[in-house]
């Protein structure tokens, strides 16, 4: 299997083969990401693809029930191709189960609702897709180039069509008011309550937390340097994730916080153990100095 580049995966694909048929990410604006910086967007050349999977051993072959499509956004890929890519793959893999990958809101509203659901129908159960914000403004401080409307129908199609969705949120992408204050500027606050909001509209299977680590060479990175941005300490990080899930109105989702840029795994289903999540924010909250954080140095993307 041969790769180009980083390449990145959810931890719950840590046991999948990664099949790489994108380079980068279709988008690859987002002020706060570098995560494709060490390559431009483009499709595999198929041949590649085709190789590289054809020329898997047999045993190897046999073993493999998930694949994990790389790199940012697989589904960019014209549908017919995706549907040729999906057969070759359970041609070749006899014991498949699932193929997962991540998506941009942009490249699901390409397809429509049938295609999507034949995909589904074709293997395709799983997206991952980086909300980030339920707040236009936010979304649009950071260059994510859709509207909060746009992340709605979007995954409104994916759902539709029977694919399960694991969203991401970033805590602290509105930024502080100042260094060191403890308190939700009324930007986060906002940010918080909206995506709130927005997870609850597009009712997820999966919901995963991240907080915001400044990446150097990132434009965020240039704004903080110049002042323009300031990150927001760990008690406003908290302070904004339990504002985050007491928003939250989802039927079944299953809620992570955490993620190695987190200062506090929480975790747990929603709605069934939201009282218990809140709660648990509230001690640490109320004490602090009694609660272990994650040291910045152990934090990590």
């Amino acid at each position: 299997m041969r790769y180009f580049g980083s390449i990145i995966r959810p931890p719950s694909e840590a046991d999948s083969l990664i099949l790489q048929v994108t380079y980068g990410c279709s988008h690859g604006a987002c002020d706060f990401c570098g995560t494709y910086a060490d390559k431009p967007f483009r499709l595999r050349p198929w041949h590649e693809v085709v190789e590289d999977l054809t020329g898997l051993p047999h045993g190897l072959k046999q073993a493999v029930t998930r694949v994990f499509l790389a790199d940012g956004d697989a589904v960019v890929l014209p549908y017919r191709r995706l549907l040729e890519l999906l057969s070759l793959l359970r041609r070749e893999l006899p014991r498949l189960e699932r193929v997962s990958a991540y998506a941009t809101a942009q490249a699901l509203l390409r397809k429509d609702v049938a295609q999507l659901a034949a995909l589904r129908e074709q293997g395709l159960t799983l997206l991952f897709l980086g909300l980030e914000s339920g707040d236009d403004a936010t979304l649009a401080a950071c260059n994510k180039g859709v509207t909060v409307a746009e992340q709605i129908e979007a995954c409104r199609r994916a759902t539709e069509a029977g694919i399960d969705l694991s969203i991401t949120t970033i805590l602290g992408l509105a930024g502080a008011e100042s260094v060191g204050d403890e308190a939700l500027s009324a930007a986060s606050e906002r940010h918080a309550r909206e995506t709130g909001r927005v997870l609850s509209a597009i009712d997820p299977a999966f919901i995963g937390v991240l907080s915001l680590m400044v990446t150097p060479g990132t434009p965020i990175a240039e704004r903080v340097r110049r002042g323009e941005f300031i990150v927001p300490g760990p008690p406003a990080m908290l302070r904004e994730l339990r504002e985050l899930i007491a928003s939250i109105e989802v039927t079944d989702s299953l809620f992570r916080s955490n993620h190695a840029s987190n200062y506090l795994p929480v975790g747990g289903r929603l709605p069934a153990d939201k009282s218990r999540m809140l709660a648990a924010l509230d001690a640490v909250l109320s004490e602090p100095a009694r609660t272990r954080l994650r040291p910045e140095s152990w934090r990590a993307l």
